[in-house]
């Protein structure tokens, strides 16, 4: 049966042991990879020892999916070794070049640059390997003139990409290693200079210059706002001028993936180029393979336009693919034809399989090809108008399922109204897209392109408010839902023995779907009670935003800050995942003096749960003098504090001292020694992480 199963799906079989021997490579480094090569060898030699001429067919299957797994491994680990950097330790010069248009961000400006070299005195070392880092400049209006393509001369040092230390937070450091990124670096202002311009452009440079040209010219034609955003978006992929309110609408009513240029828009593309094109073919036979490298070549001039972006890639790839499998008579995409095309790409750029794009679009697909048939079976309507909206609910709810478990994970966010949603946005979108390719043909007419162009902005005025009255209805999202890997790891177990027990049922097979559902449940409840909050004190890695955190069991907190109300917002989008996890209830703000059955602030000195934290962010103690100190179990010293330990020794017993994010520099390096000196432990959440302390 496993030989059938790999005859009718080859690639799907080549695929597992790729991807699993990617995973692998991006856990382990490389210095591992000679050993896992050991070890293979060593069980292909075990395997040909055992085996005999009855299992020649099974030996060669393991020999592959070894061969396979360790060559996932292997281009996992060498593109890892890609964004490897021996970082000196201390500030140099380097020269870089700016590869991609600078970002604007709070407080700051993104340059994302490749490292040309380091000067050695008055000579530059070059690097071949030109690595990729991240460059911080602060605001002001020299650095808001830079451009790509700009060559500098920057005195910094470079850091290697850190985490922060926070419970359950996300991976930043493993995120910027998958895409090649070495670390980053702050260049404070007059540490740097202009030193020429590379006008040599690369084509995914050459293509952002295009899309930036599109973008302004949807606005010399008027489009403004939420219109002109979303229509950047759908069309060329940039989302830099997004507003906080459209993006929230377009997640809770479900119809977040619009907004991202991937599949949806691909396929609208190319189901638009058939419908044009099959009758050429279908009158001229001989016109087929020339049409259809037409159909693929206009697909890539689209990935073009919308700056190469990896997702876009993607969708292309995968439907370029499609469009030369009609050459063939059989059915147009298969689970298998799905499989060719992560296949390939996974061969191009494994860590690609890390992202949340990548996943989401290829397991839409596959769920789309698995569940919408049966779906669609269920019901036949005999007006076309039904068929098309019970297609497209089929559609809907099989890609769902697919994805409903990493949105999950990913965004702890199940919109209800999906359904709705995508029977409102996905014709309107696919408009859209076609009038937005039909404006831009009719670039050399400008009145009728003007005339087009408010046509186009009522349109997408339409999609906005349909979608914002969606996400205003009752019960549009359920959001703070917490599933871990392993949930995630059953749910997709389960789909596959449901799917085994569809297509051929066997008392055998839904047995084992129903007992991996009971398993899932099971293990999802244990992960929930071993989630349960407890009573704690914590502190956070948190720059800018200096709170201690007081948890109770019944999962009520208190956010306790230096005279001042923490900063939530930005508190919220580092630690939502953990209190999610945890299951909190909206932390109670605590903005000075508070009292509380379970907690008491009084004068910056907080007691709950039987310790005392004082919370030093001033010099309100400087020169006070008590006749027995008052013991103090945790010393929180924030920014603003400017004194010694010597200073609060008449005050009060400091057992131990925890250093907040935003208290630095030489305060910081001048209480650490004295800590030291005397005895008194201490930790920085800077550098160690955040602290819980259980009570």
């Amino acid at each position: 049966m496993v030989f059938r199963a790999g005859q009718n799906h080859p690639f799907l079989w080549l695929l597992l042991p790729l991807a699993l021997g990617i995973v692998c490579g991006d856990a382990l480094s490389q210095a591992c990879s000679w050993l896992c090569f050991g070890g293979i060898s060593a069980v292909l030699l075990l395997i040909l020892y055992a085996c005999s001429r009855f299992f020649f067919r099974h030996l060669y299957v393991a020999v592959l999916f070894l061969l396979l797994g360790f060559v996932g491994f292997q281009l996992a680990a060498c593109q890892w070794e890609e964004s490897r950097y021996d970082f000196p330790g201390r500030e140099e010069v380097y020269y870089l070049r700016l590869c991609d248009q600078p970002e604007e961000k709070e407080r700051s400006i993104l340059c994302p640059a490749r490292v040309l070299g380091v000067y050695a005195g008055d000579s530059l070392q070059t690097d071949v390997r030109q690595p990729f880092f991240l460059f911080y400049f602060p605001k002001d209006s020299a650095a808001a003139r830079l451009a790509r393509g700009d060559e500098l001369l920057v005195h910094t040092r470079l850091s290697p990409p850190v985490n922060r230390g926070n419970p359950d937070e996300f991976d930043y450091e493993r995120f910027l290693r998958r895409r090649g990124g070495s670390g980053t670096a702050y260049v404070p202002a007059g540490h740097w200079q202009v030193v020429g311009h590379d006008s040599v452009r690369t084509i995914r440079q050459m293509a952002l210059d295009c899309r930036d040209k599109v973008v302004a010219l949807y606005h010399r034609l008027g489009f403004r706002g939420d219109e002109w955003a979303v229509l950047s978006a759908l069309t060329v992929g940039d989302q830099t001028d997004l507003s906080e309110d459209i993006v929230e609408a377009y997640s809770v009513a479900g119809a977040n993936h619009v907004l991202s240029l991937s599949g949806l828009h691909i396929g609208f593309l190319y189901a638009l180029l058939f419908v044009l094109l099959r009758p050429l073919w279908r009158r001229w036979r001989w016109l087929k393979p020339p049409l259809l490298l037409l159909v693929v070549a206009a697909m890539w001039a689209f990935a073009f336009f919308t700056g190469l972006a990896s997702p876009v890639v993607r969708a292309v790839t995968m439907m370029s693919i499609l469009a030369l499998s009609t050459l063939q008579p059989e059915r147009l995409l298969t689970l298998n034809t799905l499989a060719a095309a992560a296949f390939l790409m996974l061969l191009f750029r494994p860590l690609w399989l890390f992202d949340v794009s990548f996943q989401l679009s290829f397991l839409s697909l596959a769920a789309i090809l698995l569940f919408q048939p049966p779906l669609y079976a269920l019901w036949k309507p005999r007006c076309r108008l039904l068929r098309y909206v019970w297609g497209l609910l089929t559609v809907s709810m099989a890609a769902q399922v697919g994805t409903v478990p990493l949105v999950l994970l990913y965004f702890s966010r199940f919109s209800t109204h999906f359904l709705l949603s995508n029977l409102w946005v996905v014709p309107l979108s696919s408009l859209i897209l076609y009038a937005a390719v039909l404006l831009l043909l009719l670039t050399p007419f400008p009145v009728w392109q003007v005339w087009w162009a408010g046509v186009l902005d009522k349109l997408l005025w339409v999609q906005n408010e349909g979608l914002r009255w969606i996400s205003r209805l009752p019960y549009a999202s359920f959001d703070h839902l917490w599933v871990d890997v392993w949930d995630v790891w059953l749910f997709y177990l389960f789909l596959a023995l449901l799917c085994l027990a569809l297509r051929r049922f066997t008392y055998r097979r839904v047995f084992a779907a129903l007992l991996s559902l009971l398993v899932l449940v099971a293990c999802h409840q244990v992960s929930r009670l071993l989630s349960l909050p407890r009573r704690s004190l914590v502190f956070y890695n948190v720059s800018r935003a200096p709170a201690v955190h007081c948890v109770d069991s019944d999962g009520c907190s208190w956010l306790v800050g230096p005279d001042s109300l923490p900063d939530v917002s930005r508190l919220s989008r580092s630690l939502e995942p953990h209190w999610t996890r945890l299951h909190l209830k909206p932390p109670v703000l605590v903005p000075g003096d508070y009292e509380h059955p379970k907690l008491f602030v009084g004068d910056g000195i907080l007691l709950y749960g039987g310790r005392n934290v004082c919370i030093l962010s001033d010099d309100r103690w400087q020169g006070k003098v008590s006749a027995s100190p008052l013991p103090v179990d945790y010393l929180y010293v924030c920014r603003g504090y400017k004194g010694r330990l010597a200073d609060l020794d008449k005050l009060f017993d400091v057992r131990f001292v925890v250093f907040d994010a935003s208290f630095s520099g030489y305060y910081l390096r001048r209480m650490a020694d004295e800590c030291i000196r005397r005895g008194i432990p201490y930790h920085i959440v800077a550098r160690q992480g955040a602290l819980r302390v259980f009570l």
